[in-house]
């Protein structure tokens, strides 16, 4: 038997699980469960996520491009170790390629060895529209029938499936892109699977007209300017700022509850509004809470149908690992990857 802690491996191989193979596997995963599990763990004290490697450059092509390197580390029934490599080109699309890309690298905890390489963009917009989602179920008001999507691409597309898929009583899935074409995209590509759920997807004419009496807005784009106006947005809605640039100064400080997954991360980042309002005092962590507490019970959700409700997660590399840590459970048990030589 693997000592505790351990899955057994070939020390003379290292597994690679192409896309396609991590799909197969995440078909077999809960990523609610595994998010909640991941969450709760990270607010009890049980993972090590130290700081991000952030590289950014001008790319030959023209246009920004980066990589951010995510070592994270996960104790539990089995201990996760690992690193999430993802990087990103927003001028990629205009060539018909990806904007992110990535790898999620699994360590062995035991010796420290690398166990498995996997694709890991998959993984990483599974766990954004899992952790959504998962907030979404304990903070939208009662009877919630109305959800905005912001941006429609791959991570908006992973919400708008989720979202049909575990909020019962979704009727509408509101989109808005500024790309002319991509919404039509979008509903070509989700739009049979959302019917089946009673959900119809419905092309919003601008930004504003999109969360007109939404219960739920979600914002998926690549935006590095705010633009949703605390106006825009009736009581009791809840608004999760995934891409963390989309809301206006109004709408955060303006919330009746705010939630994020990591204080630290959003304090240290130099770039986004949250971290700002943060270090200049204008956000106190001590007035918002963690998902963590939130679904750990020390920390209340929803105690109004008139409160707007805030959630900004950061996105931690813990939840990446944690959901890679169970697609190569399940692909060494379903004989899936391909064995490379070290």
């Amino acid at each position: 038997m693997p000592a505790h802690g351990t899955i057994t491996h070939r020390s003379d191989t290292l597994t690679y699980l192409c896309g396609e193979e991590v799909r197969q596997a995440c078909a077999e995963i809960d990523p609610l469960a595994c998010m909640h599990e991941t969450l709760v763990a990270h607010a009890e004290g049980r993972t090590i996520l130290p700081p991000e490697a952030y590289l950014g450059w001008e790319s030959p092509g023209g246009g920004e491009a980066r990589s951010i390197a995510m070592p994270g580390l996960v104790h539990g029934g089995l201990t996760a170790a690992g690193t999430k490599v993802i990087n990103a080109r927003p001028g990629n699309v205009e060539q018909g390629l990806p904007r992110a890309s990535g790898l999620t690298v699994l360590f062995d905890p035991r010796t420290a060895r690398p166990l498995c390489v996997m694709e890991g963009a998959h993984i990483s917009a599974l766990r954004t529209a899992a952790v959504s989602v998962l907030a979404v179920r304990r903070l939208v008001r009662p009877g919630a029938r109305a959800a905005a999507l912001y941006g429609a691409g791959v991570i908006a597309r992973e919400h708008a499936l989720m979202l049909a898929r575990r909020l019962p009583g979704l009727e509408e899935i509101r989109v808005y892109d500024a790309v002319p074409g991509r919404v039509a995209q979008f509903e070509q590509d989700t739009g049979v699977v959302l019917a089946t759920y009673g959900v119809k997807i419905t092309a919003a004419e601008d930004a504003r007209t999109a969360a007109y009496g939404a219960d739920v807005v979600i914002a998926c784009t690549s935006t590095r300017h705010g633009y949703v106006e605390r106006s825009w947005l009736a009581p009791g809605t809840l608004a999760v700022n995934v891409s963390l640039d989309d809301l206006t100064e109004d709408v955060l400080l303006g919330a009746d509850k705010l939630y994020v997954d990591d204080w630290g991360l959003i304090r240290d980042d130099p770039h986004r509004l949250l971290g700002r309002l943060l270090r200049a005092g204008r956000v106190r962590e001590e007035h918002g809470a963690t998902l963590g507490e939130l679904l750990g019970g020390s920390r209340p959700g929803r105690e109004s149908d008139d409160e707007l409700i805030v959630v900004n997660p950061f996105g931690l590399s813990v939840e990446d690992i944690a959901l890679a840590h169970r697609v190569y459970r399940i692909a060494r048990h379903r004989g899936l990857g391909t064995a490379l030589p070290r």
